[in-house]
């Protein structure tokens, strides 16, 4: 193995990175507030960890262009997961092993071992074609500069699972031992495999944690798994089920037996573009999860990745979630408090009511925003209530609450020229007094959630700066609106990258 060959391919990279990033960084596209690479292509949030009084967020990466493509890890710490500091690149394909050009050091996991700051990754093969691929190992003293362990790979594809279905391991330490959630595909069923290691570097298969039957698709990517009260859920983004870009399910789990039984299962978010979370414990015992803003080509409304590439970046990350559990074992996906920290320019109303007539909001410059409003369904008789985002120079996204048919929905077809497609999802409302709606707009995404925290839409629009109308009205009736507010959002990625 040369760690001299890492070293100057991870410089290559930041000359990369540094001749381009001035350039970059004034793309009239690039998000005000939400994590974003210095230049080029970005994809899954990987080995999410707080470390040494810091936050630190790895990431799938291209340095070399808005395109997927020689996958590298990139690094940045933070204080309060809104503003971050980037740092020298984690990893850089060096080795046969996660070498491939349309390959390199796909998605993985942090954990603290004696000290070190160690991730699992999963290596895409310069051999065999390029498809191989296996879990290997990287460790830090300093939890900045990484090297590769000598005896890399430490684990290959079982027997029966595809060398090209084997990736996106997550690591956590339960008492003494170490275990891992590897994503599979057995005989065209989706699969999640456990792992245990009691060092971190050798590890054992212990169970099939959890498979599908066919329900759930083909190949689970990214899986991850962590403890809700006395609970546990297994997250995953599944593969050849539609629409469904990141799902949950709720359960029991004996480390006994090494199996997962659930009975619950939701979604994370109904939107196209949220994709790969992954979760990590705050100091504070939170349960913080953060997904990608995007889609693969295989699903079904994917047109393309969009039109930031022509600024020479591609690929940002939704606002990070606090987990929290409901009472009926379903749960709920809230953007962490420290969003509140980049509010400003507030505006607060008590109540107002909203008929058929149009009327306009307002929120920040209605580019940059956040607003909170709810809707008391004792009072309210009308059968929907439209909020129209983003409006401006005959375009616009429309985002629909159908009391009568109990379906939220958003509509992009008309957002921004280039984006298409309407995500929906149920809106149970059955003995509810009111509905929350809850809306952070930046430059190029609206997250939208609503009903306590589980009818949540992510959506990527990319409209321009005139696109900054908000307007609402109903239809068949009218709409009692109680505790507005809304607050502008300061810029702390566009012009400091």
């Amino acid at each position: 193995m040369s760690k001299e060959l890492m070293l100057q391919n991870i410089e290559k990279a930041q000359h990369e990175i540094d001749s381009k990033k001035n350039i970059v960084k004034n793309g009239k596209m690039r998000q005000r507030y939400h994590f974003m690479a210095q230049t080029g292509w970005l994809n899954d949030p990987n080995g999410l960890i707080y470390f040494r009084g810091k936050y630190h967020i790895f990431y799938q990466y291209n340095p070399y262009e808005g395109f997927w493509g020689s996958i590298h890890w990139g690094h940045a710490i933070s204080d309060d997961m809104m503003h971050w500091e980037y740092l020298p690149l984690a990893l850089a394909p060096s080795e046969t092993y996660d070498d491939h050009p349309r390959g390199g050091c796909f998605s993985g996991s942090a954990a603290q071992h004696d000290g070190k700051l160690f991730l699992m990754y999963t290596g895409a093969a310069n051999e065999g074609g390029g498809v191989g691929q296996t879990q290997c190992i990287a460790y830090s003293e300093d939890g900045i500069h990484f090297e590769k362990y000598e005896g890399n790979p430490v684990l290959t594809a079982p027997e029966g699972v595809p060398v090209n279905q084997f990736r996106d391991s997550k690591v956590w330490k339960h008492e003494d031992t170490y275990y891992m959630v590897c994503g599979a595909s057995r005989d065209h069923k989706a699969q999640a495999l456990l792992y245990r290691s009691d060092d971190m570097f050798h590890w054992t298969f212990f169970n099939v944690l959890a498979e599908s039957r066919g329900e759930w698709g083909h190949m689970w990517e990214c899986p991850d798994f962590y403890p809700m009260g006395d609970k546990y859920v297994l997250m995953f983004s599944p593969m050849g089920v539609g629409e469904h870009t990141s799902v949950y399910l709720v359960g029991d789990f004996d480390y006994q037996t090494g199996r997962f039984s659930h009975y619950i299962s939701g979604e994370v978010d109904w939107g196209f573009d949220y994709y790969a979370p992954q979760s990590f414990l705050a100091p504070d015992g939170r349960r913080i999860i953060i997904g990608w803003a995007n889609e693969w080509e295989w699903m079904p409304l994917w047109k393309d990745w969009g039109p930031t590439y022509k600024e020479g970046w591609c690929g940002f990350f939704n606002i990070p979630r606090e987990v929290r559990m409901m009472e009926n074992g379903t749960l709920q996906f809230l953007p962490v408090a420290e969003t509140e920290i980049l509010r400003q320019d507030p505006i607060c109303q008590d109540m107002f009511v909203v008929t058929e007539a149009e009327a306009e909001l307002k929120a920040g410059d209605g580019v940059a925003f956040e607003l909170k409003m709810k809707i008391d369904l004792e009072e309210t008789d009308a059968d929907m209530l439209e909020l129209i985002l983003r409006s401006g120079e005959g375009k616009k996204t429309v985002c629909l609450f159908d009391f009568k048919n109990a379906q939220m929905s958003v509509d992009r077809n008309a957002s921004d020229g280039w984006s298409r497609g309407v995500s929906r999802s149920t809106m149970f409302l059955k003995g509810k007094k009111e509905l929350d709606i809850h809306i952070l707009s930046d430059q190029s995404s609206l997250e939208i959630f609503a009903n306590e925290y589980q009818d949540n839409h992510a959506n990527n629009i990319f409209a321009g700066n005139a696109q900054n109308r908000i307007l609402i009205r109903t239809y068949g009736g009218r709409a009692v609106i109680r505790e507005y507010e809304s607050y502008g959002m300061k810029d702390c990625f566009r012009g400091n990258d």
